[in-house]
């Protein structure tokens, strides 16, 4: 008697922690999905020197002028930072203020320090946050899009960001692409929210659906990354706007890390921006069922720590959420295993399509940046490697596979 008490209780927690999977409650939106709505373009009056030196970041990067404005800027105080949309873009603005300094020159020789007057209101607004003092996929693609005309389509050509490195219209477009694909996202998004009801509740005509959905979400996802291959320059992408998306943890060219003066004594290691700081395959991971090797399991995990709290919260609560594969293996509804596989096959895919971008942005082009420039310095200590820091095409390989394995046999 005891034991079924607390079986129906167990299912009870379970319904309430996983019936709040209201999207709005973690900062998710059923129209845009992890990105954040109508972002801000400026802040308050008071904090136009970081804007100043934000809009001209790339001329002042390139000019090697960017260093001597940081140094002379006044320390400013966050708590003027009101609304969720204001932290967001400070924190935007002042992460890539903080790449463009260390990385300025290069591999060559980068500060230990970041100045006081950049490094305690980042840590501040990153407390706010909760999110970590770097650049992550939350700021650069996120947080940093605008359309020019509201009214307007969801395409490249009508959309731009609000902060920008070197790299022209290819470091524009890197971004962009990747807003796209998180808005494709969207509807895949609400799909999985809707078929963890249809589990709680039964319901395999809303299953059924849901998972369709997912599907036709998932590849538009891998469709939308395919403009990259339109708009972004390989060897722009290598030699010019990598560096700024790399961090200083498992970074050969910083070992010890970054002191952040006025905030800690000792050096602070941060990984640099990810594919895996976005919460999307993540949260489709933990809806499907999918279980990577412990390596990849580890950085993952780690990764979350680079996303919004809210959006790391939404993963937590999808993972107690009823095993659909548990569900679609012993319900007998065949349709329904069918449309699951089709899920992690496209899933597989987009992983698949991901490894291709990555050979060419990466692997190709610094074969081709060595045999072109061999005297010249190129950040070859990340060559083989994500700006995240992880070997980055055994890793991504590894997720594949784990995904292609996940599919169910309709015989089991």
């Amino acid at each position: 008697m005891d034991t079924s008490r607390e079986i129906m209780e167990s299912h009870r927690q379970t319904l309430k922690r996983v019936t709040l999977l209201s999207l709005g409650r973690y900062h998710i939106s059923e129209e845009y999905g992890f990105l954040l709505q109508n972002p801000l373009k400026e802040l308050p009056e008071q904090y136009r020197p970081w804007m100043e030196i934000a809009s001209e970041l790339p001329h002042l990067i390139e000019s090697h002028q960017l260093r001597a404005h940081v140094y002379k800027m006044p320390l400013l105080d966050c708590r003027f930072l009101k609304s969720h949309r204001e932290q967001r873009l400070a924190h935007l603005v002042l992460a890539a203020i903080t790449m463009g300094f260390v990385w300025q020159e290069g591999e060559t020789q980068p500060p230990k320090v970041l100045p006081r007057t950049l490094a305690i209101p980042f840590a501040e607004v990153s407390r706010k946050l909760g999110l970590p003092p770097i650049l992550v996929h939350s700021d650069l693609v996120l947080t940093n899009w605008t359309k020019r005309n509201p009214e307007g389509p969801w395409e490249i050509s009508n959309l731009e960001t609000i902060v920008s490195f070197p790299g022209g219209e290819s470091l524009q477009a890197f971004v962009l692409v990747t807003v796209l694909v998180e808005k494709a996202a969207a509807p895949g998004i609400k799909a999985l929210v809707q078929g963890v009801e249809a589990l709680l509740q039964h319901n395999r005509d809303t299953l059924l659906q849901a998972l369709q959905q997912l599907r036709l979400s998932i590849q538009d996802m891998t469709k939308a990354l395919a403009q990259m291959h339109d708009y972004v320059d390989p060897d722009i992408f290598y030699t010019v706007i990598r560096i700024f998306l790399s961090g200083w943890k498992d970074n050969p060219a910083m070992p010890e890390g970054l002191v952040y003066e006025g905030v800690a004594t000792e050096p602070l290691r941060y990984s640099g921006g990810s594919a895996a700081q976005s919460s999307v395959l993540q949260a489709f991971d933990e809806f499907l069922g999918i279980q990577h090797c412990k390596g990849g399991v580890d950085f993952l995990h780690r990764m979350r720590d680079y996303m919004p709290p809210s959006h790391k919260a939404f993963l937590e609560d999808l993972h107690s959420a009823p095993s659909l594969r548990d569900y679609v293996l012993t319900s007998g509804a065949g349709c329904c295993l069918m449309a699951y596989n089709q899920c992690v096959e496209a899933l597989a895919q987009l992983r698949s399509y991901h490894i291709n971008v990555v050979a060419r942005y990466i692997i190709s082009a610094a074969s081709r940046a060595r045999s072109k420039m061999p005297s010249h310095p190129l950040p070859h200590a990340l060559e083989d490697r994500g700006t995240g820091g992880t070997a980055v095409l055994s890793f991504l390989k590894s997720v594949r596979e784990k995904t292609m394995e996940t599919t169910l046999n309709p015989n089991a």
